[in-house]
């Protein structure tokens, strides 16, 4: 069972509620995190005024019309509306934008919450027809920290089952988890956010391509290696466009390498950064090594990375590797992880040669709690 945890998320949205209620308050994220279990404990023990919580997903719901009634009755009655899986509703982001508009002449206007869980079907619908009227939130993939305090996790069963909370009471039966995130997670997630909602040519080649791509966790591939190991012809084009599908659906972040140069930045070959460690345990499972851990630890140490909203890369120079470049103005971190496998610091000292203004950051396992607690402190 799901076990209620104060998820940043719901502090960030109590928060706006009371600071800008003149905004949507807008929450994406991946599917199975607690999303809508911690919105519903909000509204019943923590919101303290009236609210109406709806889901697209509802028997005989997620019609425009729905929208519209559900909007209205809210509006009456002065009270917080709350629509999950907003995406499901065809044309959402227009309705949305009209009703919204109308509550400026509104004497006490409602305050409106909406989430999601597919990333490039909201970001249009904002970028199209909300722009000004949002706040975005984003929901995660739970970290370390909220699985130790939840489910007891220690630090090394994060590393093989993180991610997925729902997934963690079956972690002392290797088989029933590795279904649950296979088939409740994954194959859900490619059928109902992607495959439903965007043209694939071949589904069974997207599917293979997403096995490929977790394959390679924290490692740079070059696209058309990516294509040459998948079972179709096509094109590094394709490639590319998948990446952009597993973004959009939370599975899969694809790194640029480092460069002053936006076009050389823009050409790279992308590092592999699957947004939680269980991806990768499902993959490799009795094959599992120490070697493999190490990765899975730089790729936990790249998601919270991810969640900054800083520009995130890496760096390469022949064999001189940094494993993430983290920017922000003119500020820049050079990132080395210390994960237990045999690893040369030269990348790091030959960067700093080329940037001596950048801030170099080693995290390893003895200091990554102190890191995942306030990242920002952390890199100073």
């Amino acid at each position: 069972m799901l076990k209620i945890a104060r998820l940043p998320f719901i502090s960030k949205l109590q928060a706006n509620l009371i600071k800008s209620p003149q905004f949507i308050q807008v929450i994406l994220g991946p599917r199975q995190v607690g999303k809508t279990t911690s919105m519903i404990h909000f509204l019943e023990s923590d919101y303290g005024g009236f609210y109406h919580y709806h889901s697209a997903d509802e028997v005989f719901s997620g019609t425009q019309a729905w929208l519209t009634d559900a909007w209205l009755k809210a509006r009456k009655e002065k009270s917080l509306l709350v629509i999950d899986e907003i995406q499901k509703i065809e044309n959402w982001a227009e309705i949305v934008k009209k009703l919204w508009d109308e509550e400026k002449r509104v004497k006490h206007p409602l305050k409106c919450v909406l989430l999601g869980s597919s990333s490039l079907d909201l970001h249009i619908g904002l970028s199209e027809s909300l722009t000004g009227r949002f706040q975005l939130i984003q929901a995660h993939q739970w970290n370390y920290i909220e699985s130790k305090i939840a489910y007891n996790l220690t630090l090394e069963e994060f590393i093989k089952f993180g991610g997925y909370p729902g997934s963690y009471d079956l972690r002392d039966n290797l088989q029933e988890w590795a279904s649950y995130i296979k088939h409740s997670i994954v194959e859900t997630v490619i059928e109902k956010d992607i495959l439903t909602n965007h043209k694939v040519k071949s589904p069974a080649l997207f599917k293979q391509a997403f096995e490929l791509v977790i394959s390679y966790p924290a490692q740079e591939i070059s696209f058309t290696k990516l294509l040459g190991q998948l079972q179709d012809k096509g094109n590094t084009e394709l490639i590319k466009y998948y990446l952009r599908l597993f973004e959009g659906a939370f599975l899969v972040k694809a790194l640029d390498k480092f460069s002053t140069n936006s076009l050389k930045k823009k050409t790279s070959s992308p590092k592999i950064l699957p947004l939680c460690p269980a991806f990768n345990f499902l993959h490799y499972l009795s094959d599992y090594n120490p070697d493999e851990k190490g990765r899975v630890f730089e790729v936990i140490v790249g998601c919270i990375l991810n969640r900054l909203d800083y520009e995130l890369t890496y760096w390469r120079d022949g064999a001189h590797e940094v494993d993430y470049i983290l920017k922000f103005g003119r500020k820049i971190w050079a990132i080395e992880v210390k994960s237990g496998r045999k690893k040369k610091m030269e990348g790091l000292s030959q960067f700093l040669k080329l940037f001596p203004y950048a801030i170099p950051i080693v995290i390893s396992m003895e200091n990554y709690i102190n890191f995942e607690k306030d990242p920002l402190s952390f890199l100073g």
